[in-house]
């Protein structure tokens, strides 16, 4: 079933980083039923030509630009922005999806770990959103959603490297809101908790290493932990993210919108 018109985001390009995971990828196909351009990007080519299979059951060829980019590489997002912008113009909105988990224990966490972390998840995202922000001002317009975690809203054991690169995700989408909103651009984060993808299922195995118990326990324990009784779905906070970039939100400004199935309210 729809859940929005399929003009909602007519006339915007939309790019979308790290569309070969669970969150993009869902992302990607409902901006595109409700009549935007997208560019997909994201480091496992295969995946994206899958993506764009799936997409033109919706749209064009020419409504979407396909790019594979490492956003950790400075060239790499430089031909990315030059690619998008020459097949469908002026990049009026971000979905800044493109990260990974990992971590130990503080006494266990190796540096190079953590260092990883961080530029994937905020140094190099702050980087990609930058340049683009910069094109965005003179335009007057333009959306950033940056997809954090309840994880960049509290800590939980063994956590700390994933955390820290959401804690900053959040103060620089607050701090950003501020500064961007003075040229009419709207910057949000959302907040998932266990999202039933891929990534979410390797951390619940290395924590059912950690605990010496098996993974189909540790699951039924983070699904017990939650009070809807169940992990979020990807679609849900695409759809999430969906209703963020449309003019309905046009007075939601620097957000941290949670989707917790009940397990984090504050």
């Amino acid at each position: 079933m729809a859940v929005f018109a399929k003009d909602a985001l007519k006339e915007r390009h939309i790019l979308i980083t790290g569309a070969t995971g669970g969150i993009g990828y869902e992302t990607a196909k409902v901006i595109v039923s409700m009549g935007a351009k997208v560019t997909i990007t994201g480091r496992n080519q295969d995946k994206l030509n899958l993506l764009e299979k799936e997409l033109m059951q919706d749209t064009t060829p020419d409504q979407i630009c396909v790019a594979t980019a490492d956003i950790t590489k400075e060239a790499d997002r430089s031909d990315l922005i030059k690619t998008a912008e020459e097949k469908l113009g002026f990049i009026s909105d971000l979905v800044n999806s493109a990260g990974v988990s990992g971590g130990a224990p503080v006494e266990q966490l190796e540096t190079d770990v953590i260092e990883q972390i961080m530029d994937i998840n905020y140094f190099s995202t702050f980087r990609l959103t930058k340049t683009i922000y910069q094109k965005m001002i003179p335009e007057k317009r333009g959306n950033i959603v940056n997809v954090a975690s309840l994880s960049g809203l509290r800590g939980t054991y063994g956590n700390s490297a994933y955390a820290s690169s959401k804690f900053a995700m959040i103060g620089w989408t607050q701090s950003m809101a501020l500064e961007a909103i003075e040229h009419n651009i709207r910057v949000n984060a959302v907040c998932p908790g266990f999202v039933d993808t891929d990534m979410a299922h390797n951390i619940l195995k290395k924590k059912a290493e950690r605990n010496d118990i098996s993974y189909e326990q540790t699951l039924e324990n983070a699904k017990n932990s939650i009070p809807s009784g169940r992990l979020i779905s990807a679609l849900e906070v695409a759809n999430t993210i969906a209703f963020v970039l449309t003019d309905a939100a046009q007075n939601i400004v620097g957000e941290s919108v949670k989707i917790s199935g009940g397990s984090v309210m504050r």
